[in-house]
């Protein structure tokens, strides 16, 4: 190039018009950019949810130890039994439910491992009106049962909101599926009394059936535990078969029971068994006059209230809980209608 031709240049280029030289600034703006950009990825597609997919975990799992709840969801476990069964044409289509949660541990096997597995379990009753508000505490440790309202253990039955119409207002909608809820936060258990505590590991929600007779009303036996040293005498004694000086003197010839104390123990059975008679006369009375009070409507809710057991059905991701499946069998309510 001859000398002075770049400077030429540089001054026809001067000579364009401005907006020439904008547009040309821009061109190559768009060029480098188009230059650095990456290539196209794959888009990322997600599963959507199914609508009642977490109705499982919202509800309680009532006498769980608070040390396992954790282990409790350790597995993706998978209730879509439960999902269908309020689809139409399942048996929970259309109706009022009302759901509790509970666990079984079960030696089950999973990826050629056998190890004991806190299994959970869904009861679904069907109702017009809430089951039951109050709860249960039994267990082995107990010397007798305690029956005492839902909400003094923080639990209570409460509206579940399907995925669906969670942006929807809570008040404008009309609920077919109640939960059992407890609002006890697991970071407040360290300041509960042991005794507290440990009643949340031995409840169940107790249902009232008036047209059933209590197996309390029909027993004749009453627990024995005699306080004395240098440990208690835990026995049974039955009113009706069992004859108190016969009784007796057989846990003093087993050396349970020394002589000095017979006539003690004696008074302490016949007291017992006072109080177990009054107990069944008034349990009796009781629900004669419910009876008498109770309206047909809710004649005809408890004797149609039906229970379901629902177990989680099978996937890869959780082990196959269908040999151990049982019939759900309670005082508190009866024998559920169906397993699934």
């Amino acid at each position: 190039m001859r000398k002075g031709a770049k400077r030429k240049a540089s001054q026809k280029e001067e000579a364009k018009p401005e907006a020439q030289q904008q547009e040309s600034k821009k061109a190559t703006s768009r060029a480098k950019r188009v230059k650095a950009s990456k290539p196209e990825t794959e888009p990322e597609y997600f599963e959507d949810k199914r609508n009642l997919e977490d109705l499982w975990k919202e509800v309680f799992p009532v006498g769980t130890e608070w040390d396992q709840l954790d282990a409790v969801y350790q597995f993706n476990w998978n209730f879509s039994n439960l999902e269908d069964a309020f689809e139409e044409g399942g048996k929970l289509y259309g109706e009022k439910v009302y759901l509790f949660g509970c666990t079984e541990p079960q030696l089950v096997s999973f990826k050629g491992e056998s190890k004991v597995i806190c299994i959970p379990v869904v009861v679904a009753v069907v109702s017009p009106f809430p089951p039951s508000d109050k709860i249960g505490i039994n267990s082995v440790q107990r010397e007798a049962e305690e029956i005492i309202p839902m909400k003094q253990m923080k639990m209570d039955w409460v509206p579940y909101i399907p995925l669906e119409d969670r942006d929807s207002q809570v008040d404008r909608l009309k609920s077919q599926i109640y939960i059992l809820r407890c609002t006890q936060r697991r970071a407040a258990l360290k300041h509960l009394k042991i005794d507290r505590l440990k009643k949340y590991e031995y409840c169940l929600p107790y249902f009232y059936q008036p047209f059933k007779e209590d197996e309390l009303e029909q027993s004749t036996e009453v627990q024995i535990i005699f306080p004395v040293e240098p440990k208690p005498i835990f026995c049974e004694f039955d009113w009706e078969l069992d004859e108190l000086e016969e009784f007796t003197d057989k846990l003093i010839q087993e050396e349970e029971l020394a002589e000095d104390q017979k006539d003690a123990f004696k008074e302490f059975v016949k007291e017992k068994v006072r109080e177990a008679k009054k107990a069944n006369r008034e349990a009796r009375e009781a629900r004669k006059k419910a009876l008498e009070e109770m309206t047909e409507e809710s004649k005809a809710a408890f004797e149609n209230m039906r229970f379901y057991k629902f177990y989680p059905v099978q996937t890869p991701d959780s082990p196959d809980v269908s040999s151990v499946k049982a019939p759900f069998i309670n005082r508190y309510y009866g024998k559920a209608h169906e397993i699934l």
